[in-house]
């Protein structure tokens, strides 16, 4: 939780009295728990010079007013998911696992790359349309709009014409991150499916793919704490990773790059395969992971590709290098606020990385981000009232 303005005995005291108040209106614990966090991060931004003379009473007037505000979202996106669902005729599959063949025909010709992987992460991979805006970077409603025109497109055409195998991946992708977020538990099956597509193609960029799910997925045991809370990459206790699927990924991105047909897929298992060779946070080789995003951001120009390299830029050469490569992204790219921040408060500037940290909780995709970014701000302002 933020400590702001206020000592660490008042925010125990207060937190548990507020979400009574919430519950005892009729409001489940989770619920109440998720907009009292709110309210505290909005305390950050709102209490410079100290709490107000209720306390809380402000904290549980403005989180009744998340708790309102998120009620009113999430019936407003399910109202929108089941007018498009609606549209969609149920039909039973030919078999349990024929998922992958599913894919390709989501991916018609018919429909352009983006639209093709939005409808098949809707219909098949499970995923809301909030998700797929969210890896979109696009309004949740625009998204639901492209799914929409999706559907009503492939409904008109006949599908013996299966789409391609770069749309199918683009997928499996999407579907693992979201699977590695922890908000929904999909990247085994997106892992699954990727090995399935490798062995079937035999192409570098799947096999690529394969190689960097399994670094990543290698390390998810020690991602989070007994209390669900994150592990930045760095505090990780790197004996709990998966050393047989290091090996795995290693192996087959190791086989796929002596092919020499590089692409993007295979810089992001480079990158991995780097963190997972250094045996500490402070052996990892920054040098040759700014090089290789270099090549990532030559393949894809990907904002969100451009902020990964100015952190990384911020551990090889400095924080102020770092600072100077994260100028030149769009501050409106996910998680800038928390780079930004990060990178502030190894030159130093507590007080500006506090108040960073904070605006990242705000704008935190899930809950276990949020509380994480919550505490750095906590523990940096903690440390300035010192």
């Amino acid at each position: 939780m933020i400590r702001v303005a206020m000592d660490e005995r008042l925010v125990r005291e207060l937190t548990p009295a507020v979400i009574g108040v919430l519950v005892r209106r009729g409001v489940d614990f989770a619920s109440a728990e998720d907009a009292v966090q709110e309210a505290l991060v909005q305390a950050t931004l709102s209490w410079p010079q100290g709490a107000p003379s209720d306390p809380k009473g402000w904290l549980v007037t403005v989180a009744w007013r998340k708790f309102v505000d998120a009620h009113r979202s999430e019936t407003s996106r399910r109202e929108r998911e089941q007018r498009v669902d609606a549209e969609r005729p149920p039909g039973p599959t030919e078999s349990a696992d024929d998922t992958l063949r599913i894919f390709f025909l989501c991916a018609h010709p018919s429909l352009s790359s983006t639209s093709a992987v939005a409808l098949t992460l809707r219909a098949v991979g499970g995923l809301t349309t909030r998700q797929i805006a969210q890896a979109y970077l696009v309004p949740e409603a625009t998204m639901a709009q492209r799914i929409s025109r999706a559907k009503r497109t492939v409904s008109r055409v006949r599908f013996d014409e299966p789409g391609d195998l770069a749309t199918v991946r683009r997928v499996l992708y999407l579907v693992f991150n979201e699977g590695y977020t922890g908000d929904v538990d999909l990247a085994a099956e997106a892992i699954r499916l990727t090995r399935q597509l490798a062995s079937m193609t035999g192409d570098e960029e799947t096999s690529g793919l394969l190689a960097m799910m399994l670094l990543h997925h290698a390390r998810r045991p020690a991602r989070t704490r007994e209390d669900g809370s994150l592990v930045p990459l760095a505090d990780q206790d790197r004996s709990r990773w998966d050393t047989r699927l290091i090996s795995e990924g290693v192996a087959i991105l190791q086989t796929t790059l002596a092919r020499d047909r590089l692409g993007e897929f295979q810089a992001h298992a480079a990158i991995a395969a780097l963190h997972a060779d250094a045996a500490s946070a402070e052996e990892t080789d920054w040098v040759q992971i700014v090089s290789w995003y270099d090549e990532l951001l030559r393949l894809t120009g990907s904002p969100v590709v451009a902020l990964n390299r100015a952190v990384a830029v911020g551990e090889a050469d400095g924080p102020l290098a770092g600072m100077r490569e994260l100028a030149a992204v769009d501050p409106s790219v996910p998680r800038f606020s928390a780079a930004s921040a990060y990178l502030h408060e190894k030159a130093g500037d507590l007080s500006l990385a506090a108040r960073l940290y904070a605006e990242a909780a705000h704008a935190a995709p899930n809950l276990a981000e949020r509380d994480h970014l919550t505490r750095q701000a906590a523990r940096l302002n903690t440390a300035l009232r010192r």
